[in-house]
């Protein structure tokens, strides 16, 4: 009995994980943008929507199996295994909540640097440049990663489309259209 639902459990977790693939192994659009802008929410760029499907099937997987061998109950198991697969999106959404909430506190002396950097004579991009060195902490990579594809390309819409990506955060993506649209009109 044991091992008819092992393998039951498995081929479970087979299917959902096909279920989520198209017939190229990738991850529905769909899929990909809600898990993917969750991750980025979070701050883990690491993090891939495959990743996230993979363990919560895991984890549902080990957790069921583990409670049926406890209890010799499959409702009990798959209950929890149910509770375990869920676990990974929850903790994601806990970080991402987390994370808002400490740019939240940050944005108000990103705004300040800008504007004294812009008033000192300061290109927009150097501006932006110089948050990597001198911003606030926890928004020092993202702004890094901006000077480095701005030195690459020389392209400052694209450059701030690739910072919006990585801030993945409401007031960031205010203040990044705020810069294009003064970049457009004509300012420094």
């Amino acid at each position: 009995m044991g091992v008819l639902l092992g393998i039951a459990l498995g081929v479970g977790g087979l299917l959902v994980l096909l279920a989520l693939t198209d017939d190229s192994g990738a991850m529905t659009p769909r899929r990909r943008s809600r898990l993917g802008q969750l991750t980025a929410e979070a701050g883990l760029e690491g993090v891939s929507p495959r990743g996230v499907v993979l363990t919560s099937v895991g984890a549902a997987v080990l957790v069921g199996v583990s409670f049926y061998v406890l209890t010799e109950t499959w409702s009990v198991a798959a209950a929890f295994g149910l509770i375990a697969a869920a676990a990974p999106t929850v903790l994601l959404r806990q970080r991402a909540h987390r994370r808002r909430a400490e740019l939240r506190e940050v944005w108000p002396d990103v705004v300040d640097n800008l504007a004294s950097a812009v008033r000192a004579g300061m290109s927009l991009p150097d501006a932006l440049a110089q948050l990597g060195e001198r911003g606030p902490e926890p928004l020092r990579g993202p702004f890094t990663r901006f000077a480095d594809d701005y030195r690459t390309t020389g392209r400052f819409a694209e450059s701030l489309d690739a910072l919006k990506q990585r801030l993945a955060d409401p007031t960031g993506d205010r203040i990044v259209e705020s810069l294009r649209i003064a970049r457009e009109v004509g300012g420094t």
